[in-house]
């Protein structure tokens, strides 16, 4: 089969690999369409992780094996797929903190080399681990829908840890997909959202997804405006969706004492940036942070996706195959006008290979 596999630091290539043997507990699934999200982006870049590797994780398609011990499934069935899921039993676990969980931190899903999702590739193996993870995707619905559920499912995850009353004003930083959920969800939910981004059309397409009031981020007179629209309050929270320091300290400002700061892109480890201490302790300014999906959440994260209360389809904006994978990977790691959630869609029309028997080398 054809897969996207990353040698390391900056280094993808298109190549033959086997397709996955699929063990008797286990899954074999035919990727229909993988989101590209910033997590893979920073590892292929910054070279986090060595290769080969086959990166994809916010991946839907058909099963097409299912091993002898599992039930429940059949070939033709149109899945979506997580690739970590926690064991539920553990010490983080019952602390609900299932993104520190160990058997969550096993990657689940793979293509072949070290599992690492594997959805930028026409098949992958489901482990064990991640089978309670896989949703179903109803027939009205498309697989790309399918591919967006994880993503929703982290923003969901992040909004729920805001001690927010109804009609509290939240401040969303950066209006790219992640920032467009962050702001669909938090209106469904009875906030009012505030959403800053430097590009017009994303704060269009902000108004679309029910932002109450929209801003330009770099507005030398946003601080004020933002102090009128809160009857200078401040807002009550603020969600950094871009991982920039100077936009956690202009949340710093917006915010109330007594708010909440959430950050949600700063994944690089090492880079310090300087924060006013006092604003935490004297002002009761509280930093949160969150990380991944919440297992618990996928039978409301699907209801809302499928029955389009949160129509994620606008928001997928370019679509590659699988040959054109690394050109995803470059348009979102640096996106032009216009471009928002950015997919490898293997049903565009390019040939899958073909499955044959058990004896596929693994």
């Amino acid at each position: 089969m054809l897969a996207m596999v990353y040698l390391g630091k900056g280094r993808l290539e298109i190549q033959e690999v086997p397709v996955p043997r699929c063990g008797a507990g286990e899954l074999l699934v035919r990727v229909g369409v993988c989101g590209v999200c910033p997590t893979d982006i920073k590892k292929i870049i910054q070279g986090t992780v060595e290769g080969p590797r086959i990166f994809g994780h916010e991946t839907a398609g058909t099963v097409v094996r299912v091993g002898r011990r599992v039930t429940g499934f059949s070939p033709g069935d149109r899945v979506a797929l997580h690739h970590h899921v926690p064991c539920l039993n553990c010490y983080e676990c019952r602390h609900r903190a299932y993104a520190q969980c160990a058997t969550y931190k096993k990657t689940g899903v793979t293509a072949g080399f070290e599992p690492a999702g594997g959805g930028y590739a026409e098949y992958v193996r489901v482990l064990p681990i991640c089978l309670p993870g896989i949703v179903r995707i109803p027939n009205r619905n498309a697989l790309e829908e399918g591919a967006m559920l994880e993503p929703v499912n982290t923003i969901l995850k992040a909004v729920n840890q805001l001690p927010l009353l109804a009609k509290d004003c939240v401040v969303v930083i950066g209006q790219g997909p992640i920032g467009l959920l962050f702001t669909r969800i938090l209106t469904l939910q009875g906030y009012r959202v505030i959403a800053t981004d430097l590009l017009a059309d994303r704060l269009q397409r902000a108004r679309q997804f029910g932002a109450w009031k929209v801003a330009n981020a770099s507005d030398p007179e946003l601080p004020d405006r933002v102090s009128g629209w809160t009857r200078k309050r401040g807002c009550d929270a603020a969600i950094v969706t871009v991982p920039s320091d100077s936009a956690v300290h202009q949340a710093q400002g917006w915010v109330r004492n007594a708010g909440s700061i959430l950050l949600f892109a700063h994944t690089v480890r090492g880079q310090p940036t300087p924060i006013d201490l006092a604003t935490i302790c004297v002002d009761e300014k509280s930093f949160l942070g969150s990380y991944s999906s919440d297992f618990t959440l996928q039978d409301q994260v699907a209801d809302w996706v499928f029955s389009r209360k949160i129509d994620v389809r606008p928001l997928i904006t370019h679509r590659f195959t699988l040959c054109h994978a690394p050109d995803a990977i470059a348009l979102a790691a640096k996106p032009v006008d216009g471009a928002l959630k950015v997919v490898v869609d293997q049903t565009l029309g390019l040939p899958f290979a073909t499955v044959h028997s058990q004896s596929n080398p693994a």
